[in-house]
């Protein structure tokens, strides 16, 4: 990723620095954080320099998870100028959208404090990116669901294209269980009924309950009664503003679609300074 985002920016190479900054002038710039967040990336960002130039020193000062204020020094680096510029832009682009996603994270983290409900991201993730953005999630102290439809089943409404109804989905899942025992099977309800046949399934692990008002939330969690098994995950259209109430209602996870497919980069700079 570090390769093509570099070929990307650079290509047959950096006219402005080659022609403008001398080949023998050494720098020091620090990595400010220009807002408070939650960094993620400060690895990556380290080895877009060092893949430039590894005669650089970078140092990272703050590490991914951590919560930073305005001003911080999140990392240190030092050497040939030309080369520092050069890496300046990919460096910033991978850390500023990372750390805009564990720090939406954590804010919806934050707002489920005190309940239950553990924050889920989902597949919505950038192309190309998706392990990075889901170690985001991770940094800002969010919960990974599935990498991706490998490692678990999700039935949703869309895959019940065949009839026979909810006897040939639990078929389908016994055939599922015997090539492949230990794949959690999550399956997806808009409606109470569909909460209550699912319940009633031993092979289902999660129900995923879509776009449910509060009050049907709490009938599910009702429905479900003491047992922990299946797991209930709430999701469709969950905010900031809303998460809290959804929370309270006692089901397990929050699936938020928006960590990573509306998120807003953190402000993060490079500044030149004396050495």
């Amino acid at each position: 990723m570090i390769e093509r985002a570099l070929a990307e920016d650079i290509g047959s190479g950096d006219l402005t620095a080659r022609y403008f900054v001398p080949a023998d002038r050494l720098a020091t710039a620090l990595m400010v954080a220009r807002q408070e967040g939650v960094i993620a990336g400060a690895e990556l960002a380290r080895e877009v320099f060092l893949s430039v130039d590894s005669s650089l020193d970078v140092n990272v000062m703050i590490e991914d998870g951590a919560r930073v204020t305005t001003g911080a020094i999140v990392m240190k680096i030092s050497g040939a100028a030309r080369s520092i510029l050069t890496a300046e832009r990919t460096a910033l682009n991978f850390m500023q959208r990372l750390s805009g996603i564990a720090t939406q994270t954590y804010e919806y983290v934050k707002a489920v404090e005190g309940t239950k409900a553990r924050i889920l991201d989902t597949r919505k993730t950038t192309p190309g990116w998706r392990l990075l953005e889901k170690a985001a999630v991770a940094s800002g102290g969010g919960t990974n669901h599935r990498m991706g439809l490998y490692d678990r089943v999700m039935v949703k409404d869309n895959h019940l294209v065949s009839e026979g109804g909810m006897q040939a989905l639990q078929e389908a899942m016994k055939r599922l269980l015997a090539d492949h025992p230990d794949v959690e099977i999550e399956v997806e309800a808009d409606r109470l009924d569909q909460v209550e046949a699912f319940l009633g399934m031993k092979e289902v692990d999660y129900i995923l309950l879509d776009n449910m008002s509060l009050d049907e939330l709490r009938q599910a969690v009702e429905m479900r009664g003491i047992r922990t098994r299946p797991m209930l995950e709430a999701s469709g259209g969950v905010t900031l503003a809303s998460v809290r109430a959804i929370a309270e209602t006692g089901i397990d996870f929050i699936s938020v679609g928006a960590l990573t497919h509306s998120v807003k980069a953190m402000d993060l700079a490079l500044d030149f300074v004396d050495a």
